[in-house]
């Protein structure tokens, strides 16, 4: 009994210091350091901050930023804007597994290095407009996997390729210098086919050629060669960002992939040619078997000659005794002669120097001989 109750409290006692331990966990510690003149991000803020906004400052997150920023593993939304920030290095952001909302607009950000945003598991917003972004990789989108809305209004990019994982909800794309050439009939496309809202569409038009320029990105009208290109290019942008993806992140893709026939052909394309190679070194080599082999037995067949051994000797002398009629030249010899004669081995045969025994040699030769 006493066991029973010392369990039902110890029980108890973990319940009540997990509630306390979760209550600490999604306790809001916010951190407002905003218009302090700060160049570089302070080292001494709480560790348990959730909410770290930094703008206003002259932070332009450089190493020494980045380091700092690490300590703060608990971030959850990071404002830092109207800064310094003029480029975002790769891994800028590697410890914020549990960040949510980045927002760095206004800065002066014109470089952003393919590994930027590794580590942002859980990031739902990315803020990067009003800056002087001219183009972007799409595969630095990749890790984003839980991203539903990015901003990049107000920016320098003509031309957009949207990544192949992207399950936005909303995209803000106004203020920009978009080229409505064939080269935009990706994002048109994605744009029209998937659930994401564009906000402002009404607003975001093409800047060039002239002829479009009262049209929006959505609504611009692209001539037939345009479709063609668009699926040329698909096959090879998805080349490359097959290429340069990690493993895991190419297993997810090509899940999500096959299900566009496009890419099936592909698949079957080189299946088919690992077929026609296998049959074709198959075939080389049967006819390389059926050419060697009589050239093979014919070897084979010249190691069945031996020496004659002494046994076999005695058994060809034996076999010669039992008929000796045949080896006789002259009626008149008499038996007593044979017999000797057959009886004693010539000397050839003594020395067994190697060389068969020739049948045709005449008797009586040998008989003078010995």
């Amino acid at each position: 009994m006493k066991i029973t109750c010392i369990t039902i409290f110890l029980w108890l006692l973990s319940i009540i210091l997990s509630s306390d331990e979760v209550q600490a966990s999604n306790r809001e510690v916010k951190c407002k350091l905003t218009k302090k003149n700060y160049s570089l991000i302070p080292a001494d803020i709480n560790k348990d901050v959730n909410i770290l906004d930094l703008s206003y400052n002259q932070v332009t997150l450089n190493v020494t930023d980045i380091r700092v920023l690490q300590k703060y593993f608990l971030l959850t939304e990071l404002y830092l804007i109207e800064n310094n920030v003029s480029i975002l290095y790769s891994n800028s952001f590697g410890n914020l597994s549990n960040l949510e909302i980045l927002n760095i607009c206004r800065n002066s950000i014109y470089v952003i290095q393919q590994g930027a945003f590794v580590g942002l598991n859980k990031l739902k917003q990315l803020h990067l407009c009003q800056n002087k972004i001219v183009q972007l990789d799409p595969v630095m989108f990749v890790p984003l996997k839980h991203l539903i809305l990015l901003n990049l209004h107000s920016n320098s990019i003509r031309s957009f390729d949207v990544p192949q994982l992207f399950h936005l909800e909303l995209i803000i794309l106004y203020g920009n210098p978009w080229n409505c050439s064939c080269r935009l009939f990706n994002l048109q496309n994605w744009l029209n086919t998937s659930n994401v809202t564009l906000e402002n569409g009404n607003i975001t038009m093409c800047s060039n050629p002239d002829i479009l320029k009262n049209y929006g990105i959505k609504t611009v009208p692209f001539k037939a060669e345009c479709h063609s290109k668009f699926s040329l290019s698909t096959t090879e942008d998805l080349y490359v960002y097959f290429n340069s993806s990690n493993k895991s992140t190419f297993n997810h893709s090509l899940n999500n992939l096959t299900r566009n026939p496009e890419h099936e052909r592909f698949g079957k394309s080189w299946a088919f040619l690992v077929g026609v190679a296998v049959s074709v070194l198959m075939t080389s080599l049967l006819i390389f078997i059926a050419i060697k082999c009589p050239l093979w037995y014919s070897f084979v067949l010249s190691y069945n000659h031996h020496r004659l051994e002494e046994h076999e000797a005695e058994t060809y002398e034996d076999g010669c005794t039992g008929n000796p009629s045949s080896l006789s030249p002259a009626p008149n010899t008499n038996s007593e002669e044979t017999t000797v004669i057959f009886g004693q081995l010539p000397s050839f045969a003594v020395d067994d120097d190697g060389f068969i025994e020739d049948k045709y040699i005449d008797t009586h030769e040998l008989h003078e001989e010995n």
